[in-house]
């Protein structure tokens, strides 16, 4: 009895000096400088091509990966022949930037990202977001084996809109009442996070696993998170970008009842997707991906890792305005540019080489215009900066678009050319003087490179990448 009474006193005491503790307030969290983050690999499959190297070549040679679309690609293979046939003339757009696929360098080998025994679960966006995490990482010749490397590298790849494909033959089976042979790996396939989670599996990477899903600046949404995630300690290496496989019946139809894309070019392909050109009619619906390889500065270094560019800058906005339209002031644009030359503490006169969203809209190819001359003022007008939209090479690649344009704007400054806009022959009005897009590839000095990309719901995202002097 004695005994029980002492430890009840014993308790007493401890819970009346944890009680006097309790009012102390904690200390502040540790703080510490924010870590550089350079790019050390990148991979990419796009209309163009499967790999940078063709890619870029593609781009520069002044080529163009857009085709018309054909009954096959609507990916209705489920379906009877009338129904394909008459889904198909009911699209009013019939072109689009299509991953050229077969077993020859340069073009995606469906068999083996997508086809063997293993990849059940591996839908098309999947599979092309495995195919450039590969090539970024044996660029950058990062394929760690040590367990606490595997912890400190994550991955932060998006996607727009998943595999639509999947969902409209799950539908099917539901109206012609054959549930039960729905695949198990349905959600799997479907689920835009397991980008993320399969490059993770694959190699072993136990860091942050992330996806952003923001419509067209997914990918440089990913970028950025991932860029943070390093800066803050996160990790010291991030597999980041973004993905996209659109082109199917029901992802198509969608955009055309929406009166987003083209439709004026349906018989000449190669001229459908114009940015800035009065020609322009809406865009050109295209699939693929790009990953980037970042990296802690000093980690990189250390290593001894090839290293393309650093990540100076990265702003995001809303517009507060439309589902669907920018603000007509741009005022989305430029905030997003300019949180990001902020953080990156270059003034605009510093910033030689814009790769603008512009996606071939009517309007939103003006409003972006109207903001960069908005926030580059006299620099704009000097013809000291270059600005571009890669898109009337490769189409639109939604989710996959900021990274894929990422890429191109970081090898603008590592090979000291910036690149043209295609089919540009009679620019908007909105231009004079020296403030004009590129009409062809610029060979000149670039150390500071930014990528715009703009989403529906008024998202928006700017990435600003430097030469490491």
């Amino acid at each position: 009895m004695a005994m029980a009474k002492r430890n009840k006193r014993i308790l007493t005491s401890i819970i009346h000096v944890s009680r006097l503790f309790s009012t102390v307030p904690f200390d502040p969290p540790p703080l510490s400088a924010p870590h550089r983050v350079v790019v050390t690999g990148l991979g990419m499959v796009t209309p163009l091509g499967c790999g940078v190297e063709t890619t870029w070549k593609r781009l520069m040679d002044g080529d163009c990966g857009i085709r018309a679309v054909t009954i096959e690609d609507l990916k209705m293979n489920g379906f009877d022949t009338e129904t394909q046939q008459q889904t198909f003339d009911h699209l009013t757009s019939k072109v689009a930037g299509v991953v050229r696929c077969g077993s020859n360098p340069g073009e995606f080998n469906e068999e083996l990202w997508l086809n063997s025994k293993d990849h059940r679960s591996i839908a098309r966006f999947i599979g092309y977001a495995l195919c450039a995490a590969d090539e970024a990482l044996r660029d950058a010749n990062y394929i760690p084996t040590q367990q606490d490397e595997k912890e400190s590298t994550g991955v932060s790849i998006g996607a727009g809109t998943g595999s639509i494909s999947d969902i409209l033959d799950a539908s099917r089976m539901i109206c012609e009442k054959k549930l039960r042979r729905l695949s198990p790996f349905f959600i799997p396939r479907i689920l835009i996070n397991m980008a993320s989670g399969h490059v993770s599996m694959k190699y072993g990477f136990q860091g942050p696993n992330h996806a952003a899903v923001t419509a067209c600046a997914t990918g440089a949404h990913s970028i950025g998170d991932a860029t943070r995630m390093i800066q803050f300690g996160d990790a010291d290496v991030m597999v980041a970008g973004g993905t996209e496989a659109s082109i199917d019946a029901l992802s198509i139809a969608g955009f055309c009842r929406s009166r987003a894309l083209t439709t004026k070019y349906n018989y000449e392909p190669k001229e459908a997707s114009r940015p800035f050109d009065c020609g322009r009619d809406g865009f050109v619906i295209g699939e693929g991906s790009g990953i980037l390889v970042l990296e802690e500065l000093e980690h990189a270094r250390k290593r001894g890792a090839k290293v393309y560019a650093e990540v100076r800058g990265y702003g995001m906005s809303g517009d507060a305005y439309h589902i669907t339209q920018p603000h007509g002031d741009g005022r989305g644009a430029v905030l997003a540019m300019s949180r990001a030359l902020k953080q990156s503490g270059l003034y605009p006169n510093q910033v030689d080489y814009i790769n603008a969203h512009a996606t071939s809209t009517p309007l939103g190819d003006a409003v972006e215009a109207k903001a960069i001359q908005s926030l580059f003022c006299s620099h704009a007008a000097s013809g000291n900066l270059a600005f571009s939209s890669t898109k009337g090479a490769t189409g639109h690649l939604l989710g996959a678009a900021g990274a894929v344009e990422a890429i191109f704007s970081i090898l603008s400054i590592h090979h000291g050319i910036a690149p043209l806009t295609l089919n540009l022959t009679k620019p908007d009005p909105i231009f004079n003087g020296d403030f004009m897009p590129l009409s062809a590839s610029k060979m000149m000095r670039i150390r500071a490179a930014m990528s715009n990309s703009f989403g529906f719901g008024g998202t928006n995202s700017s990435l600003l990448f430097a030469a490491l002097d």
